[in-house]
């Protein structure tokens, strides 16, 4: 058993952000903050994708699609999220599924920030660079993405309809200086 284990490590790819984290980003914040062991760095955690169906919940076919959608950009399979309340006013009763979402980690989640940062973002039309006002004050970042076809993953053609998502970077910074100067090493084009 612990032949095959080793054999499963040994075939894992590296990301080449990954890479670029460990060589770059880790002694170039060492430096910056005066960090004295590398595990005071901080890292990613998770990135989570949420996408919300304020207009379709009564179409189950469009909300298929939707999600379909959602787990072709990542690559893992979506939860539904449900309604922890019932809403007369927008007609949403409790239980009732209202979005997807997916949280991807390690491979994954390295795999996806180098195919948004060099891939998806540069597609997105007039792109002058995203806020660097959406940290929330714990070292996470938040980016609404507003259409799904700057994926190279979804085809024009099949869509039904163009949808959102927001996508959210956890990591380990304890500020928001140390996180955003983090993104910005990795490669996240803040607007300047």
């Amino acid at each position: 058993m612990a032949k095959k284990v080793e054999k499963a490590a040994a075939v894992r790819e590296i990301s080449r952000l990954e890479v670029k984290y460990k060589e770059e980003v880790v002694p170039a914040l060492m430096k910056t903050f005066g960090y004295t062991t590398v595990m005071q760095v901080p890292k990613l955690e998770k990135i989570v994708l949420n996408m919300r169906f304020g207009d379709i919940k009564e179409n189950s076919k469009s909300m298929q699609l939707a999600t379909k959608e959602l787990e072709d950009i990542v690559g893992q399979k979506a939860v539904a999220t449900m309604a922890k309340k019932s809403v007369a006013n927008f007609k949403v009763r409790e239980g009732q599924q209202v979005g997807a979402m997916v949280t991807l980690r390690r491979d994954k989640m390295w795999n996806f920030l180098d195919k948004l940062i060099s891939i998806a973002l540069p597609r997105v039309r007039d792109f002058k660079g995203v806020s660097d006002k959406s940290f929330d004050g714990r070292g996470n970042y938040t980016l609404g993405i507003k259409e799904q076809l700057i994926f190279p993953e979804i085809s024009y053609d099949k869509i039904e309809k163009t949808r959102g998502f927001d996508c959210c970077v956890t990591t380990t910074a304890k500020t928001d200086e140390e996180a955003k100067e983090l993104l910005r090493l990795l490669g996240v084009p803040f607007v300047k």
